[in-house]
């Protein structure tokens, strides 16, 4: 691998170096990669994505070649993915499908499980990729400092194409290789793990698929069915064609309106998180939301929420005394019912909202505004162009 690194580099006329990023093997091969002449740094975390955020951020050079040190990608295809990006391209894929898969190259599990999570990626962040997962690609040291990538594991390859496209970088891919596995071991691939990882990311990188419209859906079908609830007469039941739609369907209501309500809370703390712990840029409409609905209002607005279904509950408590403690009708349940919701959305909103004023400071405090240094960590050999 270190050799066809080097080969790569003597055919392109390009000055450079090999790097080996190595986190803690223990078969010999980061002495071999010495005697070949590549710079071994040691990483002291483990995980696929740790060992390339170290070599990558170790390499000095202007054009950046990454691929895994297993003998399954070529180092000698090199010139095709740096002839991309001396076109004007900040990030280039090398693709398996568009290329060749030797026999016994790929696991029947990736063949099914790579174009899944492809498909997914270009759906949620607008990517146009055949490959997602390849592990051979090449970008500009100017690209890779406004990525701010974090991942540890195997999802680095989603995530850089996560932060790729929400920074607006130029992507391409050119076809290559895929050789067999040369280490005559099992890989460290857990396909169910692995990918229970990339979709995890990818939903965390999306919020509103994830948390937003999940919540709007809980809470407009709650608010719908306890709406409706009030339009029954005070003393019977509403009926929907032959389906009689008493108050039970009104305490299904409230359930889903609180639980998507939460829910929805829970997409703007991941939207501040992700802004806070440098995953995204600013988001506008956490600025908009934070300029407009400052503590002071939101306060406001949960303080009539709790008494106005005070208000409702009180009412119902009234004319319960003045008809001498009879029986609950329909109607006085239903109204309990959404009073009740009333107050429960109030009270959170009220502690939410000094929450959400302290994080929103952090907020205020924390945007990114600059290159990530990137954390040092599965062996990876990386060819790169000195400046």
């Amino acid at each position: 691998m270190v050799r066809r690194a080097w080969e790569a580099l003597r055919a392109m006329g390009a000055p450079g170096e090999v790097i080996v990023a190595d986190n803690g093997s223990t078969d010999g091969s980061a002495e071999i990669a010495r005697a070949e002449g590549a710079r071994v740094i040691e990483i002291p975390f483990r995980g696929y994505g740790s060992a390339l955020r170290g070599g990558i951020e170790a390499a000095q050079g202007r054009y950046i070649v990454i691929g895994d040190a297993d003998g399954s990608y070529d180092f000698g295809e090199t010139p095709a993915l740096i002839a991309r990006l001396r076109e004007g391209y900040d990030l280039v894929i090398g693709s398996r499908f568009l290329g060749t898969i030797l026999p016994g190259a790929m696991r029947w599990t990736s063949r099914i499980g790579n174009p899944l999570v492809t498909g997914l990626l270009n759906r949620l962040f607008g990517l146009r990729v055949t490959d997602s997962q390849s592990g051979m690609r090449a970008f500009t040291r100017e690209a890779y400092g406004r990525l701010r990538l974090q991942s540890t594991g195997m999802e680095f390859a989603s995530e850089m194409l996560i932060q790729a496209s929400r920074a607006g970088l130029r992507i391409t891919e050119v076809p290559i290789t895929f050789h067999p596995d040369q280490r005559g071991r099992p890989p460290h691939l857990h396909p169910i793990r692995d990918g229970w990882r990339h979709l995890k990311l990818m939903l965390t990188y999306s919020p509103t698929v994830l948390f937003l419209i999940p919540g709007g859906m809980l809470m407009g079908l709650g608010l719908l069915l306890m709406g409706s609830q009030l339009l029954a007469p005070m003393e019977q039941p509403l009926y929907l064609g032959p389906v009689r739609m008493d108050f039970h369907w009104a305490i299904l209501g409230s359930l889903l309106t609180l639980s998507g309500y939460q829910v929805i809370q829970a997409h703007f703390l991941a939207r501040i998180y992700s802004v806070t712990h440098r995953f995204q840029e600013p988001d506008r409409l956490l600025e908009v939301g934070f300029r407009i609905l400052t503590a002071e209002r939101a306060l406001l607005i949960s303080l009539m929420a709790i008494l106005t279904g005070l208000g409702i509950n009180a009412w119902v408590l009234y004319d319960w005394i003045a008809h001498g403690y009879g029986a609950l009708v329909s109607g006085h349940t239903r109204l309990v019912i959404f009073g009740s919701t009333l107050i429960a959305l109030g009270i959170q909103s009220f502690f939410s909202a000094f929450l959400f004023s302290m994080l929103g400071d952090a907020y205020k405090r924390q945007r990114p505004n600059g290159r990530s240094s990137g954390n040092p960590d599965v062996i990876a050999v990386i060819a790169t162009e000195r400046r």
